[in-house]
């Protein structure tokens, strides 16, 4: 591990203009009392309709350290992230949100931990600042997805977190579309350790993750890491199948030693019920099915309006179709 790593942290921003200046504020300052170099920030635009950019650009233009680059539209929060992995290149990235959620003053104590010899430094979130009933969901998802999948994913463990450059190398060679990228950080393998670190209160504006967005990642979690879903079929298959032929026995009995009972309450609450268990599982079954159609047409994981960076002592760099280039020759997996 180098004594003093270059950093490179990777910043997804939608729609964040209340937010951005105390964000580049703060974690300029990190970066300032950091020592070793060169230092670099990257923050992706993933498609703002606010004054986001504008403010984005503006600040690129006056720190070398700063790369902004802006999406063709909102392609969403873990694409957004994949992307931002594109441009870094220092010896070590930390991955965290734009909303100071994510405090930077904890990236120090996350480079300690990589000097150590730990290639993931993941962050474990304390003390959540949301509504009580979306802290036990986030609680009981978890731990759910730690159960259901194949690997041991780390509880409590978001976006938040350092990855050494081998480790970045690996997650740019995987070209899924549904990405859950803590997961795909585990996947990787090497030394990992957690950290615990105080989970902020958003700065201002509004979470960008509706109920729906958090329903979609969590699926995204749960279908890119666990085939659980699709046993869960066979088994409640086989289960039902077993419970049919003991009740056809039963059935057989009734009719030819006691009286049979009159009516069909049962026969339609059964058909109903394994009805329902059919539709649950084959839409189950769609989710799985529809990720390998996204795939198959392989189409590009984002689209790159504009990238701004400096090369040299006041030397400004605006690109777009040529950094998409860039990206694609460096990668060799498409964007």
């Amino acid at each position: 591990m180098s004594e003093q790593p270059s950093v490179s942290i990777a910043i997804p921003v939608y729609n964040e203009e209340a937010v951005v200046p105390e964000l580049l504020r703060r974690t300029r300052a990190v970066l300032d009392g950091m020592p070793g170099g060169p230092h670099q920030m990257v923050v992706i635009d993933d498609g703002s309709s606010d004054g986001t950019w504008e403010l984005l650009e503006r600040a690129a233009e006056k720190d070398p350290r700063l790369v902004v680059v802006e999406l063709s539209r909102n392609f969403g929060h873990q694409i957004a992230l994949g992307a931002a992995l594109d441009y870094v290149s220092g010896d070590v990235t930390v991955l965290m949100d734009g909303d100071l959620q994510d405090p930077p003053e904890a990236i120090p104590v996350l480079v300690e931990a990589y000097k150590q010899g730990y290639d993931v430094v993941y962050v474990q979130r304390m003390n959540r600042k949301e509504a009580w009933w979306l802290r036990a969901c986030y609680y009981l998802f978890y731990r759910l997805l730690a159960a259901l999948s194949s690997i041991e994913l780390p509880l409590d463990a978001g976006d938040f977190g350092l990855m050494s450059k081998r480790v970045v190398q690996e997650i740019r060679r995987m070209p899924e579309h549904h990405r859950y990228l803590r997961g795909m950080r585990t996947w990787v393998g090497f030394r990992q350790i957690g950290v615990p670190v105080e989970r902020a209160a958003r700065r201002a504006g509004r979470t960008k993750y509706s109920p729906l967005r958090l329903l979609k990642l969590a699926s995204d979690g749960i279908f890119a890491f666990s085939i659980v879903p699709l046993r869960a079929a066979a088994i409640f298959g086989a289960a039902a199948t077993g419970l049919s032929v003991l009740y056809a026995i039963y059935s057989l009995y009734v009719k030819f030693w006691l009286h049979a009972p009159q009516g069909f309450t049962a026969l339609v609450l059964t058909i109903t019920f394994l009805s329902g268990v059919n539709l649950f599982f084959l839409g189950i079954i769609g989710e799985y099915v529809g990720r390998v159609y996204e795939e198959a047409k392989g189409r590009p994981h984002y689209v790159v309006r504009k990238v701004i960076r400096q090369r040299g002592a006041g030397s400004r760099v605006t690109t777009s179709l040529g950094e998409v280039t860039e990206v694609l020759e460096r990668t060799g997996t498409g964007l």
